[in-house]
């Protein structure tokens, strides 16, 4: 909820699960959010990053290394790592 100057003024803000879009609850304790850093051409790091959170059931099933790779091909940080098998 914003007030009227436009800042966010919840004490809580729920985010959502990069590889499965379910909301991640005040209570999955094993969730993760991780940030990667954006680079330039010399390989130093930026001041801008990318987000990923991840909920602790894509954890518990042990698909978020899987998922990082395919979130991280598609928003074009990795490229041949992550590939669709039918």
């Amino acid at each position: 909820m914003e007030n009227d100057q436009g800042i966010l003024v919840d004490l809580y803000v729920p985010r959502k699960c990069a590889a499965t879009n379910r909301l991640i609850t005040s209570k999955d304790h094993a969730s993760v959010q991780i940030s990667v850093a954006d680079v330039d051409a010399d390989g130093r790091a930026l001041s801008t990053s990318t987000t990923f959170a991840l909920s602790g059931q894509v954890r518990a099933m042990g698909e978020s290394d899987d998922s990082l790779n395919r979130l991280a091909t598609k928003a074009g940080l990795l490229r041949n790592v992550w590939s669709y098998q039918k």
